[in-house]
């Protein structure tokens, strides 16, 4: 994949020069243009039209959402990256409403910088030398967890499954003994199954308490 093109909209001089260190910082990345105003930026832009846009909230001339919006509304193919000390949860929804890849609020360390650059880049691997895309690809892209249907390490799916039968049938709240009994399995066994399936909360554990000793468990399916 070639370099990242970046360009950088920006007013305050001094910024300026932090936003373009840290990028000179990161590999893959390369600034290919910068403006302090929003009308010499958008005609920059337009010509150039680089991967990502580093944007500043408040310009000399226009604020940095009139300027989203308009490269939006020519379908500029640039994704953005709001850099900005704009804070309020209306301007943060709104610019991540309409599509912004990311949101840092100044000041900021190198550190998120480059996160927010390196997670760009990452996902923009996903687009490169690709005409489609499966609900995996996608699901990664928008950080969607996937479940694992794996179990552990010494569970199996036919001993899960004669469990989960059990529970899903009876439906009352059991011991890990009296299920062992039930399903003719060591209790041990049993139990491992039952508390691997309340950390994925598959089933509930009711805590009974005698007159001495520990509290007995009661399971559940939920």
């Amino acid at each position: 994949m070639s370099n990242i093109s970046v360009f950088i909209v920006e007013d305050d001089p001094m910024v300026l020069e932090i936003n373009k260190g840290f990028l000179n910082k990161m590999v893959g990345f390369q600034l290919v243009g910068e403006s302090i105003t929003g009308r010499d930026a958008y005609e920059k832009i337009k010509v150039k039209k680089p991967n990502l846009i580093l944007l500043d909230m408040f310009l000399p001339d226009m604020t940095g959402m009139d300027l989203f919006l308009k490269l939006r509304s020519e379908r500029i193919p640039s994704d953005i990256i709001l850099i900005t000390a704009a804070r309020d949860a209306p301007t943060v929804q709104e610019a991540l409403r309409f599509g912004a890849s990311d949101y840092l609020i100044k000041p900021f360390r190198f550190e998120r910088f480059e996160k927010a650059l390196q997670q760009y880049k990452n996902s923009s691997k996903l687009f490169t030398n690709c005409t489609a895309l499966n609900q995996e690809d996608i699901d990664s892209w928008l950080g969607i967890q996937q479940e694992s249907n794996e179990l552990p390490k010494g569970l199996n799916n036919l001993t899960m499954k004669q469990i989960l039968d059990y529970l899903t049938t009876y439906r009352v709240a059991i011991t890990s003994e009296q299920l062992a009994q039930n399903v003719g399995m060591a209790r041990v066994t049993v139990r491992k199954y039952l508390d691997f399936l309340a950390t994925k909360g598959t089933v509930s554990i009711e805590l009974q308490y005698g007159t001495v000793g520990r509290p007995t468990k009661y399971y559940s399916i939920k």
